[in-house]
This record gives structure tokens, sequence and C-alpha cells, in this order.
């Protein structure tokens, strides 16, 4: 252990508790330090570091968390053995033991629609489209060949209070994600320009602020989204260009920002000269508030798709600019990838102007809305944020579990949830919660037994003495 260590940390910024952990880390990796090896103890750690033994304690804490450490009372502290290989990003883990379901296993990462009759009339549409014009098949798409299929998505979304609309608005991207990176691209400038996020928050954000080499800075938040006093405390710090919200349904939380909180942000916006993003893409339900758009139209920007009410295999997503900033966006757009595929488009159109399509997405908010009851039935003893129009639950850990510890716990018993701590910025504090994303591949019957798996855990925490 000794040849991973200098006599002191390095003076670099951040807490010295981090410090610890990331040399540990490091010498795991590097294999200075091999499965199986004992860790020095606290006091003689912090002894030779001339640090407290709390701080080094928080460290193997962490660690133990992270699987990265094994504490066994009256022994020690060991390098654990790797645990089973699990793939790191959002977008492919949940894939992870989905496809593939079998009776021991339920994917919770991430909400699954069910079928109740999208399926059949994506097929008609897509006989549609084959048996159509050969020149779709073989020529660019341009802005005036997609006439059609904007003025189908600004009348999907015509029950939206966005404010004014036109198709020459609506930008078509390849999902929400699509929709986020093209309105990143239209905004930021500057060789390291920030963005605010509420603490806990979509990835997605960070994702598409990281590409455009942006500084991602958390706000703090409430039970009604991100919290003014904060975004203007750190705007007045760093100068920064958006902030980016989920004000109808708040992503991983399920929270929902009243129209005097939506007011409120804007208002910092305006002193800050902030643009507002807002990512629409989890609401099923009908809305609750004025969107940014509609209540500060030179500088809101909103997102949306079909992944959540219809299908996500598509990838369709919309994007709309400020009233006056329409323009900006169709170039970001059509300077990245020209925009959707011709099929695809046409696809979109049929889709979404087929009078079945309102009664469709109804119908998956309604079955989703079963899935919910049944999740609340079981675990609504518990700390547990719910509504029937969202297709995930909150769920605040009762004392005795971490969140790390109990993912790792929930999968052992073949139940997949995502930890707080995937919603938080690397260097943001987590509390300990997860989200059980609504799964409508499985039966009810199957969802149920998942929800009793995670009820067991939850009424028999562990009983151990953390090093």
């Amino acid at each position: 252990m000794g040849t991973i260590w200098p006599d002191t940390l390095p003076a670099t910024k951040g807490p010295k508790y981090t410090l610890v952990a990331d040399a540990i880390r490091k010498g795991i990796e590097n294999k200075s330090l091999e499965v199986g090896a004992k860790l020095p103890p606290v006091r003689e750690l912090a002894y030779k570091l001339s640090i407290t033994p709390g701080t080094v304690a928080r460290a193997y804490s962490i660690l133990t968390e992270e699987g990265l450490l094994s504490a066994e009372v009256g022994r020690g502290t060991f390098v654990a053995p790797p645990k089973k290989p699990v793939l790191d990003d959002v977008w492919s883990r949940q894939l992870y033991k989905l496809e593939e379901q079998d009776d021991e296993h339920v994917s919770l990462f991430s909400p699954r629609l069910p079928d109740v009759g999208q399926v059949s009339v994506i097929r008609e549409c897509l006989n549609k489209i084959a048996q159509g014009d050969p020149a779709m098949f073989l020529n660019y798409p341009t802005r005036d060949a997609y006439v059609g299929v904007r003025k189908a998505v600004v009348e999907w979304l015509s029950p939206l209070p966005l404010g004014h609309l036109s198709s020459d608005d609506i930008v078509l991207t390849h999902g929400g994600q699509s929709g986020l990176c093209v309105v990143f691209q239209s905004i930021l400038s500057g060789p390291k320009p920030v963005v605010f996020v509420e603490d806990l928050s979509y990835a997605g954000f960070r994702r598409a602020a990281e590409l455009m080499r942006a500084e991602v800075a958390g706000i703090r938040m409430d039970k009604w989204g991100i919290d003014p006093m904060s975004l203007d405390l750190a705007a007045r710090q760093m100068p920064g260009q958006a902030v980016c919200v989920s004000p109808e349904v708040q992503n991983p939380t399920g929270s929902f920002s009243p129209l005097e909180r939506r007011k409120e942000v804007i208002e910092v916006a305006r002193k800050h000269d902030l643009q507002i993003i807002e990512d629409d893409c989890y609401r099923i339900g009908e809305p609750r508030a004025p969107s940014y758009r509609a209540l500060a139209p030179e500088r809101g920007w909103h997102v949306s798709s079909i992944s959540k009410s219809l299908t996500p295999s598509l990838r369709v997503g919309f994007a709309i600019a400020p009233v006056e900033q329409a323009a900006r966006l169709r170039r970001s757009a059509e300077y990245g990838y020209f925009g959707l595929a011709q099929p695809l488009a046409e696809l979109t159109r049929l889709l979404l102007s087929d009078p079945r399509a309102r009664l469709l997405a109804l119908a998956v908010r309604q079955r989703m809305s079963d899935y919910v009851r049944v999740a609340v039935n079981t675990l609504g003893a518990f700390d547990l944020v719910w509504d029937s129009d969202v297709p995930f639950l909150w769920l605040r850990l009762p004392s005795g579990w971490r969140s790390a510890a109990f993912t790792r716990a929930a999968e052992r018993i073949g139940v997949q949830v995502r930890s707080a701590d995937e919603f938080a910025l690397r260097d943001g504090r987590a509390p300990n919660a997860v989200r059980i994303a609504i799964n409508a591949h499985v039966s009810l019957e199957r969802f149920e037994d998942a929800m009793q798996r995670l009820r067991g855990l939850l009424d028999n925490p562990p009983e151990q003495i953390s090093v």
C-alpha cells in the first residue's frame, strides 16, 4: 500500500477525501493494489497523510459503496473483486438484460411503452411509404419537402401552451437528445461557455453541453424544481449562457414547477441574459402551466419528442426556438445533418396525421398509469414521489440504505433501478434515492412481483458497520 502514497496528498483543489479515494482508485486501476489487498487501518493512513481519520473513513466508505472495496467487520478493508461488467453509459445500460427478459430479471432503468396498437399503425404507414414516390428514396432532404410534416407536428403540439407557433418554427430532430444538442449548438459560444442545470437532472443535459465543451454548473433545487435565488447567485459568480429545466416532469424527482416558480426563474434569466431550455420529453399528461417559450418568448427554447407518448424507436423529436431565433436553430440542424431521412419524415407525417394517433397516446398513458398504481400500492408506505401521468417514481430510501448499495442489492434479486448518483454532477452530492421507471414490456403480474422484491429490500435494510 505504501507504494502508492507520498508523505502528503497532492496540492490540488478539492476535498481531501476525494483525493484519497482517487489515489486508491488509481492504485486499483494500475494493479499496484491487487484484488484482496488489505488497506491500512483508518487511523494509520490518516497519521501518514496528516489528515483526520474521518477523511480517510469517508474515502473508504465511498469506494465501498462503489464496489471497489469491501469492509469486513473485525478484519479490515480489502480491494474487492471486480464486479460483473455492466455497460457504463446511460444509453446502453438501459438495454442490459432487457431485450432478453426472463422470469428472473426486470429492467426498470428507463420507461418502456406498451403496444396498444401503435405498432400496427406504424406498419401501415411504412407500407404506404414503401409504395410511394420513388424520388423519396433518391434525393437529399430539403426544407420545402418537409412542410407537410412540420404542419403535422404543429397540429400534434397544438394542445400545448407554446405561444405563437408555425410550421417554420419546427425543427425535426433525431429524438429529444438530438434536439438538445441542436439547441446548444445554436446558443453556446466562446471557448468555455457555462450551462446551469439542477443539482439532480437528466444526464443528457450534461452530455450535450460537454460536446460543446461547456462547463456545467449545478443549481440547488427544492420540491418545485430549480431554486431562483441559487440560480441568481450562481449567475453572479460565473456568467452563464443557458439554464436547462424540466418544469412539467422533473427528471429524476418527478416534481412540477408551478406558474409562480417559472415566473421567478424567468426574472433571473432576464436579469442575467440566460437562455431557458425546457425539456418536455417526459410529459405524457396534460400540461399544467404555460411553457417557458410562451412566458418568455424572447428566450424560451422547447424540446420534446414522441418517445414517451407513442414510441422511442423512431427517434423523432422536435426543437422549437424563441420567436426571433428560429432561423438560427434551422441553420444548426441543416448544417449538422441536413434533416431527417425523407422516409422517416414521411412516416412521422403519416403517423401524427392519423386520427388514431391521439387515441393511441391516450391509451399508452392510461396503461402506464396502471403500472404506476401497482407500484404505489406496493411501495406507498415509503417516501415515494409519484404521479399517474409520470412514467417513473422517485423513491427516497429509508434509513440503513445507501443508493449505491440498494441498486446493487436490487440487481442481485433481478430488478434494475437507477441510483440518484446517475443524475448528479460528477462533483455533486446525491440523496439516498432511486428512480424506478415503468416497464410496460412485462406483464402487470411480473411488474408487481418486481415491486414486491424491492419492498422486501426496503423492509430489511442491511445491518453493517462501515469502516
